[in-house]
């Protein structure tokens, strides 16, 4: 179970209270390791269990027997099929000073000597199996148990990735790992619980405990096996020299004979000399935690050599080499009270959970997301129900699901709209994303807002109050029209100035220049948003060219695919009158700087081409910007990376190849050191672009004219703007 550092363990006052926190933790451990779903989330869980055993170590002689700290997997037997070698639990660390002061209590352990090395894992948070090999044909699944005993749970084969049915070599071998659910798993696995008339699952943990041990279902959950050990002895295995491996050589290992690891992954299992190296990959793992399609509650450190393990030798619990370091908790049970629901500017109609105040990632959480009708539906959520909240990095708090062991008998159905809850108009229930059937009428005051905005037409001084009047008094119906006030309009909304109006009206007209992009931004086609705009705009060049495309023609963009492509179509086809009175005013709908593409006429020239300044790279950019980029926004940003020949991002990963870090970077910065992604500040972005830019400008010229420039170096800095 997770714990969170930043909470310490509460104090016990007298033996009652500590028998009541053994029996209410005895209550957890059975549920977490029987069923998989426990009525404490796992920080409280672990809070308890370091209450208990503060108590225990101040009162040896008054601890009860039946206390889950004492035993492997809080003493809870489910099965009778035994280990050849007992599968222990690790300890657990929650800070770099405890991770330092364990690595010290190892090396006592070695007389003194240094580790000769370290390795660093992910801590997975699944369920621990045993997978039994003889002559490379896979014959046995062993849950954990209690470490001595587990339960078989053989049925499973077949149905789990990562645990081949025949290995690529015919050996004998007992591999261990973590049974868990990927995210795409997880949906799957609860679509069909769903469509078989059964609750969703809670969270995955839960979903792979329940699906591991379930044998008689009309219906097969797939699941991932990840293998972090094996027994090596000879007695146990007949791989030649797998004893002599160390951790992170047997890890290669059991890859290459085709079982599942961590390897490929960006928290793959990796050797580290020093005890400094290790806590800089625990740190690098806890960065790139939520960026994974699996999920884990920490990092675990191992003597890396197979001596330095002999040595140190195994407590009844726990190995004495190895211990994991606990990251504070992405996931908590509370209560959901209520749900909402609001409708967007394109008239879609979500749901949001009203819950009980928690702190989950460092952060109080009062709302969360719920996507929309049916997947409330699918997850079973009860109004009272407990509920399992999940955050990690940056994402949006969601509901993972219910926690049905915890039901009274008192919660309450969620009452779905059966009227658009804004305007009162029929619903569109066609899809699982529900519409007001007036669609962006119903949204039309939050989608001039949005058309406004500083990411589309960037009008300043158009707030919401001015937007609210020119609604209300019938001087507009969509962002068009303002491009037809007059000044006299204007000047008769409430507490608007002569001047204020002829600046208004100033900044009306300006943005009728601002680029394609900006403008089919403006439009919040369904699927879209600023950076596909800017994709779309760059792509085609002009509205008309994207109003012509195809289905297949969008599909080919890059980020639409055949799954939003049509989406993007028909929202375009709905908008078609609101286009043709952008036409109507003259509106700017075509994108600085694009080039048509070549035909093929072999007879045509091929214009020479010229390298741009970020030509090829995927560029993330994060913080706030210094230097000759201060103040630019995001999409400022994603326009000017694109004019260099950039390929802007949102997210972090191993495709990323420069990251722009501004002022009060946060995790994206964190997770680009983990993968060793170049990172450079706004102003090295600015002189690399104003070198680049005006390189390539004349290159242009100078090849045109059969000739070849030099670099230039008179550009001004302060060019970047203009360049975008």
């Amino acid at each position: 179970m997770t714990t969170n550092p930043a909470h310490t363990a509460d104090s016990l006052l007298d033996e009652t209270a500590y028998l009541d926190a053994v029996a209410r933790a005895r209550r957890a451990a059975d549920a977490y390791y029987g069923t998989g779903e426990p009525d404490l989330d796992d920080e409280t869980y672990d809070r308890l269990l370091r209450s208990i055993v503060a108590w225990e170590t101040a009162h040896p002689d008054h601890a009860a027997p039946e206390s889950p700290s004492r035993q492997v997997a809080a003493g809870v037997t489910l099965g009778d099929v035994p280990h050849t070698v007992a599968m222990l639990s690790l300890g657990n660390v929650f800070s770099d000073d405890d991770l330092t002061t364990w690595a010290a209590s190892v090396e006592r352990r070695l007389g003194g000597a240094p580790v000769a090395g370290w390795a660093v894992e992910p801590k997975l948070d699944g369920v621990a199996l045993a997978a039994r090999y003889r002559d490379g044909r896979l014959v046995q699944l062993v849950t954990r148990g209690n470490g001595t005993t587990g339960e078989d749970v053989s049925h499973a084969i077949g149905h789990i990735v990562g645990l081949p049915l025949t290995l690529t070599e015919p050996v004998t071998i007992e591999v261990r790992g973590e049974v868990l659910m990927t995210e795409a798993q997880f949906t799957a696995a609860n679509t069909l619980r769903t469509e078989h008339g059964a609750l969703a699952f809670a969270n995955r943990r839960n979903a792979s405990s329940g699906s591991l041990r379930a044998k008689d279902r009309a219906y097969q959950i797939a699941q991932t096996f990840l293998a972090y050990a094996a027994l090596t002895v000879p007695e146990h295995t007949d791989v030649p020299d797998l004893g002599t491996l160390t951790h992170t050589q047997l890890i290669a290992r059991l890859a290459s004979l085709g079982l599942g690891t961590t390897a490929g992954t960006p928290v793959a299992t990796v050797a580290c000399a020093t005890l400094q190296e290790a806590l800089e990959r625990v740190h690098q793992v806890g960065a790139l935690r939520a960026d994974l399609d699996f999920e884990l509650d920490g990092a675990v450190i191992k003597a890396d050599d197979p001596d330095d393990q002999a040595r140190a030798g195994f407590g009844s619990r726990t190995p004495h080499w190895a211990t994991a370091y606990k990251f504070p908790a992405v996931q908590k049970i509370t209560v959901l009270r209520a749900v909402e629901w609001s409708v967007g500017r394109t008239g879609v109609i979500a749901p949001r959970a009203v819950l009980d105040p928690v702190e989950v990632a460092g952060t109080t959480i009062t709302y969360a997301t719920l996507h929309n009708p049916a997947d409330i539906t699918r997850r079973g959520l009860m109004i009272g129900d407990h509920v399992v909240v999940y955050r990690a990095g940056e994402v949006i708090p969601r509901v993972e699901g219910a926690v049905s062991t915890l039901r009274t008998g008192d919660e309450q159905p969620v009452v779905f709209p059966e009227a658009c809850p804004r305007c009162g108009a029929d619903i569109d229930r066609r899809q699982e994303r529900w519409r007001c059937t007036r669609g962006r009428a119903c949204g039309q005051i939050e989608a001039i807002r949005y058309a406004v905005s500083r990411d589309a037409l960037d009008i300043d001084g158009l707030g919401e109050k001015i937007v609210v009047q020119l609604v209300d008094k019938g001087l507009v119906d969509d962002f068009a029209d303002l491009f037809t006030l007059n000044r006299d309009q204007l000047l008769s909304l409430d507490r608007l100035a002569d001047k204020s109006a002829d600046n208004l009206l100033a900044a009306i007209q300006d943005a009728k220049t601002r680029p394609l992009n900006r403008i089919f931004c403006a439009l919040g086609v369904l699927g879209t948003g600023r950076t596909m705009s800017l994709r779309l705009a760059t792509h085609f060049g002009t509205m008309a060219a994207i109003q012509a495309a195809t289905i297949t023609d969008l599909e080919v963009v890059d980020g639409i695919g055949p799954e939003k492509a049509p989406t993007i179509a028909a929202d375009l086809a709905e908008l078609a009158l609101l286009i043709d009175k952008l036409v109507a005013t003259g509106v700017n709908l075509t994108q600085p700087g694009f080039t048509p593409p070549t035909t093929d006429d072999p007879d045509e020239p091929t214009p020479p081409a010229v390298d741009l300044p970020l030509a090829g790279l995927t560029v993330v950019v994060t913080g706030s910007m210094t230097g000759p980029l201060a103040g630019y926004s995001r999409t400022e940003m994603t326009e000017l990376i694109v004019r260099a020949g950039g390929r802007p991002s949102s997210n972090v990963s191993a495709r990323t190849h420069l990251l722009v870090a501004g002022d009060n970077a946060g995790s994206k910065l964190a997770k680009a050191q983990a993968l060793g992604i170049e990172t450079i500040t706004p102003d090295e972005l600015a002189e690399t672009i104003r070198l680049g830019l005006a390189a390539a400008r004349i290159a242009m010229m100078a090849m045109a004219a059969g000739g070849t420039p030099e670099c230039p170096t008179s550009l001004t800095c302060g060019d970047a703007r203009a360049e975008a």
